[in-house]
C-alpha cells in the first residue's frame, strides 16, 4: 500500500452534527419565507471546499464585517458588527484558540456561546455551510476567505431551530443574546419611548420631542447603534421592508460658513449603497464642507456605506436601537449618563394562570402578580429590566398573512409586558394601599417586546417592583434583572401557598399567615376535644359594607407530602370589637363558629368562600386528632372597595390615573373608555 493511501486511511473523519444535519429540517421551519424557493439549489460545503485558504477572520479587519445574503436576518448582522468593536465580547461568543483549517487537530467543528435567559449557553456546530454553486448563499464576510460570520449565523440558527427562524427580528434581541447586556429600542415615529432621554421630570406625560443624539454623546464611540426603516431606505427602490442598518460612527463637521453639521456613517448589511440624500457621493451637502474634510470623510466609506446628516437620520428612519457598552470587567455603562453600573442581580420567575398571572392595573387581580423587593442602599442610577421567554412563532401562519398584516404578529410569540415600581416603607407596608397610589416609576405601557427597561435615579430605601402582562391569565417565564451604580439587593416576595383563585368581580386584598401545630402545645385537634382551644388563632377584620355576595375567601394548606396527610379543617369565630389600640377579646369557649370548613379532610388544601358582616374575626385551623404536628399556611382574601381606579391603560399608551367617579359616570352614560375594553395592535415583527 502506498504511503499516501495509508495516511488517507488513518485520518479521523470530520465532525458531522447529528443535531443540526445538512437537511431541510435545519433550513426550514414552516417553508414560509422566500428561501423556500432555494430548496433544490442548496448544497452544504465546508470552507476548505469553497476557497483555498479559509480563515475565521481576514487580515484586513475592515473586510470582517457581515454582508447579508439571501436570508432576511439583517437584524442579527447589525448585532454582529458590535462584536468587532469589543474583543472581549467577541471572545465570549467565539472562544479563541479553536483549531482551524490547516491545523493538525482540526476536526471540522466550532463552539459558540449565546446568552439565554440569564446564562451562557454553548452551541457546537460542524462547519458545513449552505451554498449555491459553491458560494455561501446566506450571510458572509466581505472577505471571501473569512467565515466567522457564516459560522456564527449557523450556530444562532441551530439555537433557534432553523435558518428560517432567523427571518425577521429585532436588533435589540440579537444584541442581548450576543453580549448578555441590555439594549433599548426607541421609536422615532410615535416617540413614545424617547421620553426617557428627554427629561427627569414628569415622565408620565408623553412629549413630542425629537431624539437628541447629544444625550448619547458620552458613549457614542462604545455603544451599539442601529437604525431601522419600515420602508425602502433613502427613497431608493429596494425589495423588502423592515430593514436594519448600522451606525458606524457620527461626528460634528465644521462647514465653510462656520456652522456645524452632524454626519453619521451608515453601513447597509446588503453590502451596497441605498441612499440618495444630500450626502451621497456627489450630493449637494459636500459643497458646504472644506474639500480636504470632504476627501477624508469619503475615504472612510467602505462597500455598502454612506453619509447622512442628523436631520435626514431622524426623518427617514422609524426607530433606533442602542446597545449598552460593556467594559472589560463585564460591567455595563449607562447610555444616559455614562456611569458604570457595577452592581448586578437577576431572578427568574413566571406568570401562572389562576395563580400569579394577574394582568395589568386595569384588572382587579393585578395584585396577584409576582412581586419583588428592590433595596437601594445609597442614591444611584438603577435600571430594572423585564425579559420574557420567547414562544416560537408560527412561520407558516405568518406566511399566509397579507403583507399589510404581517407586521402585527408579534403577539404570537410575546406577551405584552410592563414594569411598575412603588417606593414603600417596608415595616409599614400594605399592598392594597400601595397599589392605590400611582407608581413612582414605570415603563408607561405594556408592549409586545421580549424585554422592557425601566431606568431611574433612586433614593435609598425599599421599592416594590411588579412585572405584569396586559391580559390576566397570560402565562410566560421571565427574568428580572437589576443594574445599578450603587449597592442594591433584589429578592422575591414569598407568595402564599396555595394562591386563591383569581376573580374578576372586584378588588381583593390577600394576606398570608403561617403557623404550626406542635404536639403537646398547639396541636389541639377538632372541636370534639377540649384541647381544641390550644390551636393557633389568626385574627382579621372585615370592613366591607356589602354582605350580599362572597367577601371572604380562605384556604388552609398543610405542608406535608401527599402520602402522609392529616385530616384538616378550620372554624371562623366572631370576636368582640374593641377600641382602636386595644387587644382583641378572646373567643368564648361556648361560642359557636360563624362559619366552618368541615368535615376535616385528608387533602393538601381545604377552602371556604363566605359572606361576613363588618367586624373582627378569628380563624382557628385544626387537625382532626390532637397532637398531630405539622406546618401550615392560611391564605385570606378580603373583598375591598377602592376609592380610585388604579389605572386606565392601553397597549402602547402611557398610564393615566383616573378617579373612580369619572369612570363610573362613563359606565352610567354608556361611554366606557376604549382603554378598558380593547387594545392597540402590537408593534412590527422586526427588520429583515
Amino acid at each position: 500500500m502506498k504511503e499516501e493511501d495509508k495516511a488517507e486511511g488513518s485520518r479521523v473523519p470530520l465532525f458531522e452534527d447529528p443535531d443540526f444535519p445538512c437537511e431541510d429540517t435545519s433550513l426550514f421551519s414552516g417553508s414560509s419565507t422566500p428561501i423556500t424557493r432555494l430548496r433544490e439549489s442548496i448544497a452544504w460545503q465546508r470552507p476548505q471546499d469553497i476557497c483555498q485558504s479559509p480563515a475565521l477572520f481576514p487580515t484586513n479587519i475592515n473586510l470582517a464585517h457581515a454582508k447579508q445574503g439571501l436570508l432576511g436576518d439583517c437584524w442579527f448582522l447589525c448585532a454582529c458588527t458590535f462584536l468587532l468593536k469589543a474583543q472581549q465580547l467577541l471572545n465570549k461568543v467565539l472562544p479563541p484558540g479553536q483549531p482551524q483549517w490547516g491545523d493538525s487537530i482540526y476536526r471540522g467543528s466550532f463552539q459558540f456561546r449565546f446568552w439565554q435567559q440569564g446564562h451562557w449557553t454553548e452551541v457546537t456546530i460542524d462547519d458545513r455551510l449552505p451554498c449555491i454553486n459553491s458560494a455561501l448563499c446566506f450571510s458572509r464576510c466581505h472577505s471571501p476567505t473569512a467565515f466567522w460570520v457564516a459560522l456564527l449565523e449557523k450556530a444562532y440558527a441551530k439555537l433557534n431551530g432553523s435558518y428560517e427562524q432567523l427571518w425577521a427580528g429585532q436588533v435589540s434581541e440579537a444584541l442581548v443574546d450576543l453580549t448578555g447586556g441590555l439594549a433599548e429600542r426607541w421609536s422615532l415615529g410615535d416617540l413614545g419611548s424617547v421620553v426617557e432621554l428627554q427629561t427627569e421630570q414628569d415622565r408620565g406625560q408623553m412629549r413630542s420631542k425629537k431624539l437628541d443624539l447629544n444625550l448619547l454623546y458620552a458613549v457614542k464611540d462604545d455603544c451599539a447603534l442601529s437604525c431601522s426603516t419600515h420602508s425602502s431606505p433613502g427613497g431608493v427602490s429596494e425589495p423588502g421592508q423592515y430593514h436594519a442598518l448600522i451606525v458606524m460612527e457620527w461626528l460634528d463637521v465644521k462647514k465653510v460658513s462656520g456652522s456645524e453639521v452632524r454626519l453619521l456613517r451608515i453601513r447597509n448589511p446588503w453590502g451596497r449603497c441605498c441612499w440618495g440624500g444630500e450626502w451621497m457621493w456627489s450630493g449637494a451637502g459636500w459643497g458646504s464642507v472644506d474639500p480636504v474634510c470632504t476627501s477624508d470623510l469619503q475615504s472612510r466609506l467602505a462597500e455598502g456605506e454612506f453619509w447622512l446628516d442628523e436631520a435626514e437620520f431622524l426623518s427617514h428612519f422609524d426607530d433606533i436601537t442602542v446597545g449598552y457598552p460593556i467594559n472589560e470587567d463585564g460591567h455595563l455603562r449607562s447610555i444616559y449618563t455614562g456611569n458604570l453600573l457595577t452592581h448586578r442581580h437577576q431572578l427568574a420567575a413566571r406568570w401562572v394562570k389562576g395563580h400569579s398571572a394577574g394582568g395589568s392595573r386595569n384588572s382587579s387581580s393585578y395584585n396577584s402578580n409576582p412581586k419583588f423587593w428592590l433595596k437601594v442602599c445609597e442614591r444611584g442610577e438603577v435600571l430594572v429590566s423585564l425579559l420574557q421567554h420567547r414562544k416560537r412563532r408560527n412561520l407558516e401562519k405568518y406566511a399566509q398573512m397579507p403583507l399589510e398584516n404581517s407586521k402585527n404578529i408579534k403577539h404570537q410569540h410575546y406577551q405584552a409586558i410592563a414594569l411598575h415600581m412603588w417606593k414603600v416603607e417596608k415595616k409599614r407596608f400594605n399592598l392594597s394601599r400601595t397599589l392605590n397610589k400611582p407608581p413612582c416609576a414605570s415603563t408607561h405601557c405594556h408592549a409586545y417586546e421580549r424585554e422592557v427597561v425601566l431606568r431611574r435615579l433612586l433614593e435609598p430605601g425599599h421599592y416594590l417592583v411588579i412585572p405584569s402582562t396586559y391580559q390576566p391569565g397570560a402565562e410566560a417565564h421571565f427574568l428580572i434583572r437589576v443594574f445599578s451604580s450603587s449597592s442594591t439587593s433584589l429578592s422575591a416576595l414569598k407568595c402564599p401557598a396555595p394562591s386563591l383563585p383569581l376573580t374578576t368581580d372586584g378588588e381583593w386584598e390577600t394576606s398570608c399567615f403561617r403557623g404550626s401545630w406542635v404536639e403537646g402545645s398547639t396541636a389541639g385537634g377538632s372541636r370534639n376535644f377540649l384541647s381544641h382551644w390550644q390551636n393557633p388563632c389568626f385574627p382579621f377584620t372585615v370592613n366591607d359594607e356589602q354582605t350580599s355576595a362572597v367577601n371572604v375567601k380562605i384556604i388552609l394548606h398543610q405542608n406535608r407530602p401527599d402520602s402522609d396527610l392529616y385530616p384538616i379543617g378550620f372554624h371562623i369565630y366572631k370576636c368582640v370589637q374593641v377600641p382602636e389600640g386595644g387587644s382583641v377579646q378572646p373567643i368564648m369557649r361556648n361560642d359557636d363558629p360563624v362559619a366552618s370548613c368541615i368535615p376535616h379532610c385528608y387533602t393538601q388544601d381545604v377552602s371556604l368562600d363566605c359572606s361576613l358582616p363588618p367586624g373582627c374575626y378569628t380563624i382557628v385551623p385544626s387537625t382532626y386528632q390532637p397532637d398531630c404536628s405539622a406546618n401550615f399556611t392560611i391564605s385570606l382574601a378580603r373583598k375591598i372597595h377602592r376609592k380610585v381606579v388604579k389605572s386606565q391603560e392601553r397597549l402602547g399608551r402611557s398610564i393615566q390615573e383616573v378617579s373612580h367617579i369619572s369612570v363610573m359616570q362613563n359606565y352610567l352614560t354608556g361611554t366606557v373608555p376604549a382603554s378598558l375594553t380593547s387594545a392597540h395592535l402590537p408593534a412590527p415583527l422586526g427588520p429583515r
